[in-house]
């Protein structure tokens, strides 16, 4: 069904943007929260980590699988199923009388949340002419980037305001209801011409896949160094059979493509295509920008001096300023295309984020470049990957972008697990550098009174900044805060310049695979012109 393009912004369009921003508000907003509802329900942190990492395996799973029905059965119909969804799991994790159901409610809710803001891009390039889709997607890339960013603050101000956490979840109910009624009036029905069956045995093997991957990359980190748990099987083995199953699903998709009798979930001719997988390693890329943003207030808080309390809100210059870039990104894309905007994005992100690793010793620096990481994190998270995708997938749009979603979510949940192992490597040698600072201002070590360094060592790396200040003697306290110092720069530097290094991959990419991206355009506006003249014959 083929709905008239337009060029403006309209009701539709605003409920499209609301529903994606609640959508992707909730599992940055429930980290604020995770201490409060673990004491609630009185269960352990691993335990309570279970109700952000349901959701995740929900989102993943769910994603390019709503997708593609929304494609089959048609986006608003979808659209507003997806949010019923979201906003029924959303009052039931609130009500809630005991753990088990808070877990089964939040899995619910994810069934949801995983489809809109894929439904909401697909919806786009069916309905706005091809001039406007660029800004339109980086206006719901934008949204989705700051919800991203901006949870864990507004979980803490809403926490703060109402004294339960609760709220954080029955908020989103006369949300989800007003997106209902003001979507079944304002959102225009699109969807594709399919005659064929569902593909369910696809649709089983995607998922499977999916998931192991996931509870894979959800395993590391759990206990041990990053290398020992990626070698255990809870890690290895669970990748290894989604990898299998994966490639079970390619078997079965070109078997699938052979005939007519079942529309795949997937389609071979999409999987061989070298610019898809590139797009997909790509939002693999993009996805360790966010990983390293989660880093941003522990950064602020050891390299700045920033008090606990107060690092969070560094984050809203970022916050802003990858709302900025995200339409600014997706206008972009509109005028000079997606790939000088994903090179143009790489060279901001390197600046940014290599900048912040390398240069950044005061707060006025700082703030320098988080913006200009901000905007560059804001460009490649908008419109780049999700037109390149698009264009690839041809009539299959749903699912393609679906698990572009999917792709970016693994970078998102492997990355903060590297990065944390760098932070752990770059503290552990403040044993050494103590005595080294020590010795530089005219301090033994050996005069130093008992237990004193092994006070100062333990806890948390949060807490060695408070134990400084206490410290009475100004020679020692000066040597002590060097060496925190450059421990603090060792173990955030390399986090910062791996994400810069993944910057420059995605423009290394881009350039490669430019003569194929451009002739993927080309094939995707002949379809679309052939989609349109079909549509007027059949009128």
């Amino acid at each position: 069904m083929a709905a008239e393009k337009t060029s403006k912004v309209n009701i539709g369009f605003v409920v499209l943007l609301i529903g994606v921003f609640m959508a992707a508000l909730d599992n940055g907003i429930i980290s604020a929260a995770l201490t409060t509802i673990n004491s609630s329900f009185d269960v352990s942190a691993t335990q309570g980590s279970w109700g952000i990492t349901l959701y995740t395996l929900g989102l993943a799973v769910m994603t390019p699988i709503v997708g593609k029905l929304a494609d089959r059965y048609g986006r608003k119909k979808l659209f507003l199923i997806e949010i019923a969804i979201f906003t029924i799991g959303s009052l039931g994790v609130a009500l809630s009388p005991n753990f088990s159901l808070f877990l089964a409610a939040r899995l619910f809710q994810s069934f949801g949340g995983g489809g809109i803001f894929i439904i909401a891009s697909s919806h786009v390039l069916s309905t706005f002419t091809k001039e406007k889709q660029g800004s339109m997607l980086g206006l719901l890339g934008g949204m989705n980037g700051i919800a991203s960013v901006v949870g864990p603050n507004i979980g803490s101000f809403l926490i703060d305001l109402t004294g339960n956490w609760h709220w954080l979840f029955l908020i989103n109910v006369p949300i989800g209801i007003a997106l209902v009624v003001f979507g079944i009036f304002s959102l225009h029905e699109t969807k594709s011409y399919v005659m064929s069956k569902i593909d369910f045995l696809g649709i089983s093997l995607l998922s499977f896949s999916i998931l192991s991957i996931m509870f894979a990359v959800n395993n590391i980190g759990q206990g041990g160094s990053f290398t020992e748990d990626a070698a255990k099987w809870s890690v290895l083995g669970l990748l290894l059979l989604g990898i299998a199953v994966f490639a079970v699903l390619i078997y079965v998709e070109k078997r699938n493509e052979r005939g007519d009798a079942i529309d795949p979930i997937l389609p071979y001719s999409l999987l061989r295509k070298p610019t898809y997988a590139m797009t997909m390693v790509m939002g693999l890329l993009s996805g360790t920008f966010i990983g390293a943003i989660i880093f941003i207030p522990s950064f602020a808080q050891q390299i700045l001096g920033i008090s606990a309390a107060k690092s969070g809100y560094w984050m809203t210059p970022l916050a802003l300023a990858s709302g900025i870039g995200a339409g600014g990104g997706g206008y972009f894309v509109d005028k000079k295309g997606p790939l000088k905007t994903l090179i143009f994005a790489g060279l901001i992100g390197i600046i940014g984020f290599g900048g912040l690793g390398l240069f950044t010793e005061t707060k006025l620096t700082f703030i320098i470049f988080s913006v200009i990481a901000g905007i560059g994190f804001g460009f490649v998270l908008g419109a780049p990957l999700t037109v390149l995708t698009s264009n690839a997938a041809g009539t299959q749009k749903g699912s393609a972008i679906g698990t572009l979603s999917v792709a970016r979510q693994i970078g998102l949940t492997i990355s903060p697990t590297i990065f944390a192992v760098f932070i752990q490597n770059g503290f552990s040698k403040i044993g050494d550098l103590i005595p080294q600072k020590l010795k530089e201002h005219g301090v033994n070590p050996a005069d130093m009174p008992a237990g004193s360094m092994e006070q100062i060592q333990g806890g948390s790396y949060g807490d060695l900044q408070s134990k400084i200040d206490k410290i009475p003697s100004p020679d020692v306290r000066d040597a002590i805060q060097e060496a925190f110092q450059q421990a603090a720069h060792q173990a955030y530097e390399p986090i910062y310049i791996t994400t810069a290094v993944m910057a420059l991959l995605i423009i290394v990419i881009t350039v490669l695979f430019s003569r194929q991206y451009k002739q993927d355009a080309a094939d995707s506006e002949r379809l679309e012109a052939e989609e349109q003249q079909q549509a007027a014959s059949g009128q």
